[in-house]
């Protein structure tokens, strides 16, 4: 958070009386009146500047706590996104996706089942399509500076499996508002996203 203090151009308070070097008056003399020297008025300007987090397990258990964080976050009035891009199996998409708060947006892709296997094929050409169709409204929501909080689960491995293109990823991240907190979950997470994270939590099992 950065913040500046700006004073009023005219300079000093002042105490709204006059006073001489001695501090008091002659009997009969009336004192020059002078105008009073408005009071300094400061002014705080804060600018709150969002994060880039990264929560990655290699067991798949870094979604539910920072759901918890989001749905939170909506009910306390910011405008969060949840993109989840390999949960299938509810057949989604665009036109069903789920709201709650009124301020927080769940949106899963239309496949009929979890993508785990790498992309291959025409067999796959649909489940691709229904990926990048999330991505791109995903993309356009996070450009358009209305989010407070955008979280982006199994992103990396989306990337990792071929259902997204790695450098396309990158790009949008990077011109993503200064003000917007964006948090990647998954268990896989590709080092060039690792590299931009602000924050890297890795959640790991006991031995």
């Amino acid at each position: 958070m950065t913040a500046s203090i700006a004073a009023h151009p005219n300079g000093a308070s002042a105490s709204g009386s006059t006073s001489g070097s001695s501090g008091s008056q002659r009997p009969g003399h009336r004192a020059a009146a002078r105008p009073l020297t408005p009071l300094r008025s400061l002014r705080l300007v804060a600018q709150q500047e969002g994060l880039l987090q990264v929560h990655t397990a290699p067991f798949r258990g870094s979604f539910s706590g920072v759901f918890s964080q989001a749905l939170r976050s909506a009910g306390l009035g910011s405008r969060v996104l949840i993109s989840q891009f390999l949960k299938g199996g509810v057949d989604q998409g665009l036109e069903r996706s789920v709201w709650l708060c009124g301020r927080l947006q769940w949106l899963r892709p239309a496949v009929a089942s979890c993508l785990d296997q790498p992309l291959a094929g025409d067999a796959f050409a649909s489940d691709r399509e229904a990926v990048q169709e999330v991505w791109a409204y995903t993309r356009e929501q996070m450009l358009a500076g209305q989010l407070d909080q955008l979280v982006l689960d199994e992103l990396g491995l989306a990337v990792e499996l071929g259902y997204l293109q790695e450098h396309d990823v990158v790009s949008a991240l990077e011109q993503r508002p200064s003000h917007l907190d964006v948090i990647l979950t998954g268990p896989a997470m590709p080092g060039s996203l690792l590299a931009m994270a602000d924050q890297v939590t890795q959640l790991r099992r006991g031995f």
